[in-house]
């Protein structure tokens, strides 16, 4: 498909939701994303884009259990979100021209290294042009699952109620109950804190409730943590 025909689907696609901010995003790359009001936002609790005031901010609930969707893979057949059975999911949206993305990839590689063999495993939907998307995993030997969509893309990541510019990652215990959302780029830290707490949910030894609720107030602190730093 020509990004002219992909473009004019996606102006289209606007009036039936996903934020402004995420849409502008992807089709005009170079354009800073916006603030988040809320980076690490509860499931059931509306979500809403920066500045409220704005007639393009909408606020959404994000669902309680991840939603499923089916997207082309990397090497062409389309897959199932659902088909990955894995104790642990993470769900990362992101795409090539986003610089945070592009950071994060490291960090994912390197979780799914690491605690693969205690069920976690890692799901890349690259929100962008196919052939932007082959061409950058090739290039950096990207190995951990991809799912890749254009407009299905953007009606994908509409499905998660995150208004919001990318990245944005989603975490989501056995049972695809969302244990929490991360909006912006992950840190190793909040995503070690975060997978320590899906366990103890599998394990039976920690209510999704209330583990929702620590890893929010957590992200929250380590975000400030890092905004008080001084710019290197």
């Amino acid at each position: 498909m020509k990004k002219t025909v992909v473009i004019t689907a996606l102006v289209a696609l606007l009036s039936g939701g996903i934020a402004f901010v995420a849409i502008r995003s992807f089709l005009q790359p170079k354009t800073p994303a916006a603030a988040q009001t809320d980076i690490a936002p509860l499931p059931g609790v509306a979500s809403a884009a920066a500045g409220a005031g704005n007639a393009t901010a909408i606020a959404r609930s994000i669902p309680e259990v991840l939603p499923d969707f089916t997207l082309a893979t990397l090497e062409g057949p389309p897959r199932a979100l659902s088909s990955f059975d894995h104790p642990s999911l993470i769900v990362n949206f992101w795409a090539t021209w986003c610089a945070p993305c592009r950071r994060e990839i490291p960090l994912l590689r390197q979780l799914r290294a690491e605690r693969g063999a205690r069920g976690v495993e890692v799901v890349g939907v690259a929100v962008d042009f196919r052939e932007d998307v082959i061409k950058y995993a090739q290039n950096i030997g990207l190995d951990y699952p991809l799912l890749i969509g254009e407009e299905d893309g953007v009606a994908a990541a509409d499905l998660f109620g995150v208004a919001t510019a990318f990245p944005f990652t989603i975490f989501a215990d056995a049972k695809r109950r969302i244990v929490a959302v991360k909006i912006g780029e992950l840190h190793a830290d909040e995503a070690a804190f975060i997978l320590d707490h899906v366990e103890k949910i599998n394990a039976g030894a920690l209510a999704v409730e209330t583990a929702r609720t620590l890893i929010r107030d957590e992200i929250r602190r380590l975000d400030g943590l890092r905004a008080s730093k001084p710019a290197a």
